[in-house]
C-alpha cells in the first residue's frame, strides 16, 4: 500500500505542476485494481502479447517499444 495520506494538502502540491502523463500515473498508482493487474504481468516475468494487450486495453496504456540491445 502506498505510504502517502491523501488527506493530507502538501502531498498534491507537485500535480499542479506536473503533465497530464504525469497526473495520469498519480491516478493509476492508487488504484488498487491497477496495481493488482500489474503485478500479475510483473511476477509473469515474459508475459504473453495477449495478456499485455488485455492490459493495455484495460488501462489505456501504450509502452514504448524497447530499444535494440547494440553489441
Amino acid at each position: 500500500m502506498l505510504k502517502i495520506d491523501w488527506r493530507v494538502p502538501a502531498a498534491y502540491v507537485h500535480t499542479k505542476t506536473i503533465p497530464a502523463a504525469g497526473f495520469a500515473w498519480e491516478y493509476l498508482r492508487r488504484n488498487d485494481d491497477y496495481r493488482q493487474d500489474f503485478q500479475i504481468l510483473v511476477r509473469a516475468k515474459r508475459p504473453k502479447a495477449s495478456e499485455l494487450e488485455a492490459f493495455v486495453r484495460r488501462w489505456g496504456l501504450r509502452f514504448p517499444a524497447r530499444p535494440r540491445q547494440t553489441a
